[in-house]
């Protein structure tokens, strides 16, 4: 794992959460949640997704190898069709 990402689980106090993180996923969803909570484009509608063009921003200041960019942004839409669904739940 890129040592940012780890640093930023730790930080982000992953082993604290109250739902169970794998540790392969920490980083990915530490990324998540300190990096996209802001990142919501809405509609009218509510949430209609992430501003990816922000979100691809900030993961490049992390400085990633390639592969593990596209593995970190992968994790990221997948939490972000989740959440979505989440949202628009009635």
């Amino acid at each position: 794992m890129a040592g940012k990402l780890v640093q930023m689980a730790q930080a982000a106090g992953m082993q604290e959460n109250t739902v169970e993180v794998w540790q392969e996923n920490a980083p990915s969803v530490a990324f998540f949640t300190d990096y996209c909570g802001t990142q919501w484009r809405a509609g009218m509608g509510g949430a209609t997704g992430l501003d990816y063009t922000a979100v691809i921003a900030s993961l490049r200041t992390l400085r990633l190898k390639q592969e593990r960019f596209d593995e970190v942004f992968a994790d990221v839409r997948v939490m972000e069709r989740a959440a979505l669904a989440e949202m628009n739940k009635e």
